[in-house]
């Protein structure tokens, strides 16, 4: 049984920074590529970004890019969401997710989380 547990979403002040984790079982873990995906009240789920099993490939939404940061510790089987300089458009539940390759497309991913709400205050 694969699960994927989000933490560290919250309340935050506009131009703060937040870190989200993700602790993944049931897998091996380095094996598998990595993704963050965010869905905002009445909007589609939409990628955020993305990292290889080795960490050596990365892939970012452009609304995120230079304010995020993703990582991963693969003798933790943690991914990480290093978010800052948030925006109040960055308000959403934000999803881990595991897959095969690194991707922008949800259908990349087999296994999901089940989000933490992410809230910037203006």
């Amino acid at each position: 049984q694969v699960q994927l547990v989000e933490s560290g979403g919250g309340l935050v002040q506009a131009g703060g920074s937040l870190r989200l984790s993700c602790a993944a079982s049931g897998r091996t873990f380095s094996r598998y590529a990595m993704g963050w995906f965010r869905q905002a009240p009445e909007k589609e789920r939409e990628f955020v970004a993305a990292i290889s099993w080795r960490g050596d490939l990365t892939s970012y939404a452009d609304s995120v890019k230079g304010r995020f940061t993703i990582s991963r510790d693969n003798p933790k089987n943690t991914v990480y969401l290093l978010m800052d300089s948030l925006k109040p458009e960055d308000t959403a539940v934000y999803y881990c997710a595991s897959g095969v390759r690194v991707a922008g497309t949800e259908r990349a991913y087999d296994y999901w989380g089940q989000g933490t709400q992410v809230t910037v205050s203006s």
